[in-house]
C-alpha cells in the first residue's frame, strides 16, 4: 500500500516557521517512504480564511520545494480539498452519529463552560461535564428559543490509548479527560474533530504528521473513527517551535513569518534552517526537500518543544 502523508493548513494568514516545520516533516516522512502527499486546505472557518490566503500559501509550498501530488486547486480523485466546500460529506457522517442517538444539543456560552466547576485542562479548556445531557424535551425546545445550540457527541467513561509514530504511548480518558465534545457548532460550522477524520479517511491518508499541540485531539478522533468504521492513519506529533523568549510561535503576533523570511534568505536558506532547527543536519546549511530525503529519520527529530536561536532567523 501506498503511504498518503498530508499538509492541512489553516490559511488564515501568512505561514510561520512553526508551519513551515510541520509542511517538511510531513513531506520528508511521505516521501522517504515512497509515498504521496495530499495538500488539503483546512478553511472551515470562512471568515478568518479567504482564497487568497490558501493561493499565496500554495505559491510559497511551491517556492520552497514542498510541492503536493493531489489537493488544493491542483484536484485530484477525492475532492474538493477544500474543507469549505465539504459540508454535504460531513452532514452525511454527522448524520450516522445522530441516527445513532449519540449526539445532543447544547446551549451552554463559552463563559458558562469557563466559569464551571468541573476541571479544566492544562490549556485551560474546561472539560466539558454534560450539562447539557439530560435536558428534557421542553427543556431543550425553550432554550432553542434563546440561543442556538451547539452539538456534541456523547462520550463513554473509556481510556484510549495509541503509540505515536514520534513521542510514543499516549491515553486519554475520553469522560474524565475530554468530555462531551462538540461536532457542529452553534453557527452550524462542523467542528474539527469530525472534519478531519472524515477527510483523512475519504482521502485515504495513511500517515498524520502535525504539532504536539494537537496530540490530545487524537483519542477522540480515534474514538470517531471507530464509530464512523473508518480506517484511522498513523499518528507522528513534532514538538512545537518557540519563539527565542518560549512563547508559542502565531500568525497573529506576525512571528517570523515566510513574508518576513523571504526578504532575508533563499528558499534553500529556510529549508536548511529547517532542517537544522529538526536535527537533520548538523549545520544550518543550504538544502532542497529532495535532497534531505536521504538524512531524514525520525530518531532524529527532538522530542521536546525547540526553541529558536536569536541568530539563526
Amino acid at each position: 500500500m501506498t503511504e498518503t502523508g498530508r499538509f492541512a493548513p489553516s490559511p488564515s494568514g501568512r505561514m510561520h516557521l512553526g508551519n513551515l516545520l510541520c509542511s517538511l516533516l510531513a513531506w520528508l516522512s511521505a516521501k522517504q517512504a515512497g509515498g504521496k502527499i495530499v495538500l488539503r486546505i483546512e478553511d472551515l472557518d470562512r471568515a478568518r480564511c479567504p482564497r487568497v490566503y490558501a493561493d499565496q500559501l500554495e505559491a510559497d509550498l511551491a517556492r520552497l520545494g514542498l510541492g503536493w501530488d493531489e489537493g488544493g486547486s491542483t484536484g485530484g480523485p477525492n475532492g474538493p480539498y477544500y474543507q469549505s466546500q465539504r459540508d454535504e460529506i460531513y452532514h452525511s457522517y454527522y448524520k450516522k452519529l445522530e441516527e445513532a442517538g449519540l449526539v445532543y444539543p447544547c446551549f451552554c456560552s463559552r463563559a458558562q463552560l469557563h466559569a464551571a466547576s468541573a476541571p479544566h485542562r492544562e490549556d485551560g479548556t474546561p472539560v466539558y461535564a454534560g450539562l447539557c445531557r439530560g435536558l428534557t424535551h421542553e427543556q431543550r425546545r425553550q432554550k432553542a428559543l434563546q440561543r442556538p445550540p451547539a452539538m456534541r457527541l456523547v462520550v463513554p467513561d473509556e481510556t484510549i490509548a495509541f503509540t505515536d509514530g514520534h513521542l510514543g504511548r499516549y491515553a486519554e480518558n475520553l469522560k474524565t479527560d475530554c468530555g462531551d465534545f462538540v461536532l457542529r457548532r452553534a453557527d452550524g460550522v462542523f467542528a474539527y474533530q469530525l472534519a478531519v477524520v472524515v477527510d483523512d479517511a475519504l482521502m485515504g491518508v495513511t500517515q498524520v504528521v502535525r504539532g504536539a499541540d494537537l496530540l490530545e485531539s487524537t483519542p477522540r478522533q480515534l474514538y470517531l473513527y471507530r464509530l464512523l468504521d473508518l480506517p484511522a492513519p498513523r499518528f507522528y506529533h513534532l514538538p512545537l517551535l518557540l519563539a527565542p523568549d518560549g512563547r508559542r510561535l502565531s500568525k497573529r503576533d506576525g512571528d517570523v513569518s515566510l513574508e518576513q523570511l523571504q526578504r532575508k534568505y533563499t528558499p534553500a536558506q529556510i529549508v536548511g534552517r529547517l532542517a537544522f532547527l529538526a536535527g537533520l543536519l548538523e549545520e544550518p546549511e543550504e538544502a532542497t526537500p529532495a535532497q534531505l530525503i536521504p538524512v531524514f529519520h525520525w530518531d532524529k527529530v527532538p522530542k521536546t518543544d525547540i526553541r529558536l536561536p536569536k541568530d539563526l532567523f
